[in-house]
């Protein structure tokens, strides 16, 4: 079988190369062309483009970049009429991969979305044109699949993907480097990076016997960090290593998206940062419809990790929310006790890999 798969971030990338790997399990003649990163690539797929040239964040930051997005769009279309896939799969990024599955639709491709669009967040009537040309869509969160019945759309729940890549992480063995350590994870995008790690480095002035340690994004140059970290005595970067790091990490402060959930099953108490650009953000604030930004927080349904976002992120905020991270005893206890109740929702589903790979290759055999 030829498979074409489009995942657009570095979580993407994550969660395809693992789609791969037991996807070559069950297809031994699997042909695997994609538009990912290097995990996806050294899984086994030809990439045709990387996802480091197609992330672009906020409304501004994508009117901006337009130009460049209809391009890759076009050429996308291009190379997947060229390659002729038996089945295209698309990972999440909603904004590019439903106008390739709509027009794949059209072509008479068959369309597989695993891990679904956040459309219970905002643009909910995208729902319509999901049902029209997603022919099987794959999601990784328990409340999905309600939400989706609410629209006639019968949709599978295969787990999420997480959960088997950090429970995989923590059997490894860790040489902690520095017994006080404070995680920054400020993203995979260059915009975000350049608006929150300022802020979240300065906190590490009111903490100097700790060691802060920025986890770099696969996607990004040295050349981006090495000027923010420099005027910073008790801050260093790693890079490729950010799970190795909340294995040893006592708090962290994490942008939000994929990272505050895999924080979370490391057990680690995170302060979730948020900050876009002034017009983006009051954009997002009258569409999205959901009351948490943090996906720890909205799959709990409760305030578990506090969540600082837009005016609210600022280093006199974030001072007090790490302080009270690292020595109140209480709010550390009933974090242990949320995370493990996080984790047991997401295990409900099993192996997402496996379980994903499954569903794909059943809905490409021949009906009996």
């Amino acid at each position: 079988m030829k498979y074409y798969i489009i995942a657009g971030e570095a979580s993407g990338d994550l969660h395809g190369s693992n789609l791969i790997k037991e996807l070559v399990k069950l297809d031994g003649e699997a042909v695997i062309r994609s538009w990912g990163g290097d995990l996806m690539e050294q899984a086994g797929a030809t990439v045709v483009k990387h996802y480091r040239d197609l992330a672009f964040m906020g409304f501004v930051e994508v009117l901006m970049n337009l130009r460049t997005i209809f391009r890759n769009l076009s050429y996308c279309k291009k190379d997947i009429a060229g390659f002729q896939p038996d089945v295209l799969i698309l990972i999440d990024y909603p904004g590019f991969n439903l106008r390739i599955a709509q027009w794949a639709k059209r072509q008479g491709i068959r369309v597989v979305y695993y891990i679904s669009p956040q459309v219970w967040a905002w643009k909910e009537n995208r729902v319509k044109s999901i049902r029209q040309c997603v022919d099987r869509m794959l999601v990784i969160l328990p409340f999905e699949k309600d939400f989706y019945k609410k629209w006639n759309y019968e949709v599978e729940y295969v787990g999420h993907p997480l959960v088997e890549v950090v429970d995989e992480w923590k059997k490894k063995e860790i040489q902690p480097t520095h017994n006080k350590i404070i995680a920054l994870l400020p993203g995979s995008r260059k915009q975000e990076i350049l608006k929150k790690l300022p802020v979240m480095l300065e906190v590490s002035k009111h903490f100097p016997g700790h060691q802060f340690v920025v986890a770099k994004a696969p996607g990004q140059t040295d050349a981006l960090y090495s000027e923010l970290l420099a005027p910073y005595a008790n801050v260093k970067s790693v890079s490729g290593k950010t799970y190795d790091l909340l294995m040893q990490a006592e708090a962290a402060l994490v942008t939000s998206g994929t990272a505050t959930l895999e924080t979370a099953l490391f057990g680690v108490p995170e302060v979730v940062c948020y900050k876009g650009s002034a017009i983006s953000y009051h954009i997002a604030k009258r569409v999205i419809r959901v009351r948490y930004i943090s996906l720890v927080n909205l799959i709990m349904d409760k305030l578990v990790v506090k969540e600082l976002i837009q005016n609210e992120l600022t280093v006199e905020n974030l001072v007090k929310e790490l302080g009270q991270l690292l020595t109140d005893e209480e709010r550390r206890k009933q974090l242990e006790q949320d995370y493990a109740e996080l984790r047991s929702i997401l295990s409900k589903g099993g192996h997402a890999s496996a379980n994903a790979a499954a569903a794909i290759h059943s809905f490409l055999q021949p009906a009996q």
